[in-house]
């Protein structure tokens, strides 16, 4: 007899074409091999149990994906090329384990056993539920990650004050370049315009450097609300107006700001259009938009990682250039070395480049074109 239910995926991913049901008698071996065969499993024993199940999906993922050690006779491999292998990988990883799916109440809760409350978790990103769906417990467990984060916020240093990112928006974890935006020498304390603000994080440092008024643009309905709420929180509401718009407001400013994604690729669900950005729009946006948008003598701060380079999918003559076609010069610059932990663990695929990386803020200004004739 065929069932159906309401397919939920905030990564984008298709329902799966074959699904059985599976319960606490499954071996975590024989869930592997229907995994890895594209077979979804609906999960009906305890739910403690299919907790432990995904940790042993993926520990066999992980075991398989092991590498022997180099030669010095085997190839090297490019650094872009091994990006891709390892976001492929990574494809492969997540299809993998969002394979063990648990069901869905229509008001949220688990009909399984020993299944905790997660209705809040659920109602702060999914829309009210009107039936019974089905969830990949990879998902599941991702949301009340998030939740959590939205409950006891991130610290930042360079604000003296917690942030708290919802679902789907980039938590600011990395702390260079927030403190780079903090250190900067302003060019004025009157207006600044503040690009793709995501959690509000940048806008609140300004406030907080004592800019009177900030305009703060975001186009993802989550990140609007998200940074309204934080900016409310830490009282500078009657200084940040966040509003809804695809890169600049109207009008023009003497500053403006944007830490835009930092690699130029292709983003495979909705979390990564924050690291994310195909053929670098973004990035060309903001640059070739400055021009009209900067008040005479303003100043731009681009804050960009220089990871993209090491990983060899944009040549730093290639950003110089973008600034040159955009008719704007460098005036300074401001470097950081990050301090995440994935920049010193030799055991990370990318960690080359990340031990190399480098977060910059750009001061740019419109060339004056007298002065260039």
């Amino acid at each position: 007899m065929a069932h159906s239910a309401l397919w939920r995926s905030e990564s984008g991913n298709p329902p799966p074409r074959r699904v059985v049901v599976a319960d606490d008698r499954i071996s975590a071996d024989a869930a592997f091999r229907l995994a890895r065969a594209g077979t979804a499993l609906l999960w009906r024993g305890d739910f403690q149990n299919a907790k432990q199940l995904l940790q042993a999906l993926t520990r066999r993922l992980e075991g398989g994906a092991r590498k022997p050690k180099a030669t010095p006779s085997q190839e090297v491999i490019p650094p872009a090329e091994a990006f891709q292998r390892h976001r492929q990988e990574q494809a492969r990883r997540a299809q993998t384990l969002s394979m063990l799916l648990l069901p869905l109440n229509a008001d949220f809760s688990i009909p399984l056993r020993r299944a905790p409350d997660l209705r809040a978790a659920c109602l702060a990103v999914y829309p009210t539920a009107v039936q019974d769906s089905l969830v990949s417990l990879r998902e599941l467990l991702g949301l009340i990650g998030a939740h959590e984060w939205r409950k006891k916020g991130v610290a930042v240093p360079a604000l003296g004050e917690r942030i708290y990112p919802h679902y789907g928006v980039f938590a600011p974890i990395r702390g260079e370049y927030v403190g780079l935006v903090a250190a900067a020498p302003l060019p004025t304390t009157a207006l600044a315009f503040d690009i793709g603000t995501g959690t509000g994080v940048l806008a609140a440092v300004l406030a907080r450097r004592g800019v009177a008024r900030i305009v703060a643009t975001e186009q993802d309905p989550r990140a609007l609300a998200c940074a309204r709420e934080n900016i409310t929180r830490l009282g500078y509401a009657g200084q940040v107006e966040v509003i809804a718009a695809d890169l600049f407001p109207s009008g023009r400013a003497p500053l403006v700001v944007c830490n835009p994604p930092w690699l130029p690729a292709q983003p495979t669900a909705a979390i990564e259009h924050a690291v994310y950005d195909p053929d670098s729009r973004m990035l060309l946006g903001f640059l070739n938009g400055l021009t009209a948008h900067l008040t005479p003598n303003g100043e731009a701060w681009l804050v960009l990682s220089d990871l993209a380079e090491h990983l060899g999918l944009r040549s730093r003559a290639v950003l110089l250039s973008a600034f040159e076609s955009a008719g704007l010069q460098v005036i300074g610059r401001i470097d950081a070395r990050p301090q995440h932990p994935r920049a010193a663990d030799p055991n990370d695929p990318l960690h080359k480049a990340r031990a190399a990386e480098i977060t910059s803020l750009w001061r740019l200004a419109v060339v004056d074109s007298g002065a260039a004739n």
